[in-house]
């Protein structure tokens, strides 16, 4: 009798859960394919005046000269003054916010992969791979990979235009889906990058595409009509960018 009962009630939690699953038409997978987020960028030219703001929001301005880093996240960089020519270090627990400009050389070497793979002309913008906007960079506490000592960082900001509510970060040591191509021809499928640091609240933490169900309800689980619409067994990693616009934009709302 436990028996049945018990697979009863699998049985009445599988078509619950199942008929809470949405399907969404072609168009609507196509949009919410499209990846959102800026370009995250690792390098800094020396060529273009670049910002610092300090937490007692003095501000600063040279070029970027050198910078020490863990993990590809900045805990200090040193700029060339640009009135004085003098070189100047600050530490990333001193600073507020950050713009640099990325270098040709990277620029470049975004163009060429967005031109390598198929599955960017219908997903991405090319003008964010050469883009010849300032980089901005925010002070944040993180512990990298939720496994090392907190420390603080600056870190590129990749959705500054939907923000409010959730704040993305570039991981530099990113990994992606694996791509299928030939020799000589551009690839298709694959390029989807695995990981992000994400600021909701007071909580950042690194979140990885293995962990993007188990972390759905933290992100996106104070809004019911967003978890009604885009429930967490209807969606894919691949949407993350469109989904944290929406969220922020149905808040709004």
């Amino acid at each position: 009798m436990r028996l049945k009962t018990l697979l009863l009630a699998l049985c009445v939690a599988s078509t619950a859960a199942f008929a809470q699953k949405v399907k969404y038409s072609k168009e609507e997978r196509k949009e919410m394919n499209r990846y959102l987020f800026n370009e995250g960028f690792n390098t800094a030219t020396d060529k273009k005046v670049s910002t610092i703001i300090l937490k007692d929001n003095t501000e600063h301005q040279g070029y970027s000269k050198s910078w020490e880093k863990q993990r590809g996240q900045i805990l200090s960089i040193t700029i060339e003054d640009v009135d004085t020519r003098k070189p100047i270090k600050f530490e990333a627990a001193d600073i507020a916010e950050m713009y640099l400009y990325a270098t040709e050389t990277e620029k470049s070497m975004k163009a060429a992969k967005f031109i390598s793979n198929m599955r960017n002309y219908s997903t991405k913008k090319y003008g964010k791979s050469v883009t010849d906007d300032a980089i901005p960079y925010e002070n944040q506490i993180v512990s990298l990979k939720n496994k090392k000592e907190p420390r603080a960082f600056l870190m590129q900001v990749i959705n500054p235009e939907f923000n409010e509510l959730i704040t993305v970060y570039h991981d530099p040591f990113a990994s992606e889906t694996v791509s299928t191509g030939f020799a000589g021809a551009p690839a298709f499928g694959g390029g989807v990058i695995k990981s992000y640091y994400v600021k909701k609240g007071n909580k950042v933490m690194w979140l990885h595409k293995d962990d993007f169900e188990d972390n759905y309800d933290f992100l996106f689980g104070d809004n019911p009509e967003f978890m009604k619409k885009y429930p967490k067994n209807s969606v894919e990693w691949n949407y993350l960018s469109f989904l944290i616009y929406q969220y922020t934009e149905m808040n709004h709302g």
